[in-house]
């Protein structure tokens, strides 16, 4: 284990342990702690969002890249979500970040939700399904808005035993 992921644990096993009631109370259910690489971090849930993916960016080999923090629903529930944060870090002006999820259905089929994109910093997203699934894949490319064109893309798929016992 390194040495920065045990003193990051400690860390956030102090810092949580030592907080008051009152302070617990105060805090909003979206709001979540999630240990990344060791290190406690302050993430805030979409609502509806239970499960914190995590970053899904968008393929290497392009000087800038798309970037989003996905947050999931239930794999049980009747419609599922995936949301969360789509960042833009793209240097050229017609290049932009996009997302898009493809849903499979339980009785046999898929369906892609509408795609997303942001060239501003960043920008919130929200794509549904229609009904309970097994699967998704979530795909982040580079949008170029002057070709209409995606590249760079890179494809997560988070199926229901992924985030079995989650988090882990």
């Amino acid at each position: 284990m390194r040495k920065r992921s045990l003193i990051g644990g400690l860390l956030a096993s102090v810092l949580v342990a030592g907080l008051p009631a009152a302070a617990d109370a105060a805090v909003s259910p979206a709001v979540t702690a999630t240990v990344t690489a060791g290190v406690a971090v302050g993430v805030t849930a979409p609502a509806g969002a239970k499960h914190h993916w995590g970053p899904v960016r968008s393929a290497a080999g392009h000087s800038g890249h798309a970037a989003a923090d996905v947050w999931i629903t239930d794999f049980g529930a009747e419609t599922f979500a995936v949301s969360g944060t789509l960042r833009d870090r793209d240097p050229h002006r017609d290049h932009c970040a996009y997302i898009r999820a493809r849903f499979h259905y339980v009785g046999g089929g898929t369906g892609w939700a509408q795609p997303r994109s942001t060239c501003r910093p960043s920008g919130a997203f929200r794509m549904s399904s229609d009904g309970e699934i097994t699967r998704v894949d979530v795909r982040v490319c580079v949008l170029d808005r002057g070709r209409r064109t995606t590249s760079s893309c890179h494809v997560d798929v988070i199926r229901a035993e992924d985030i079995a016992n989650w988090p882990r």
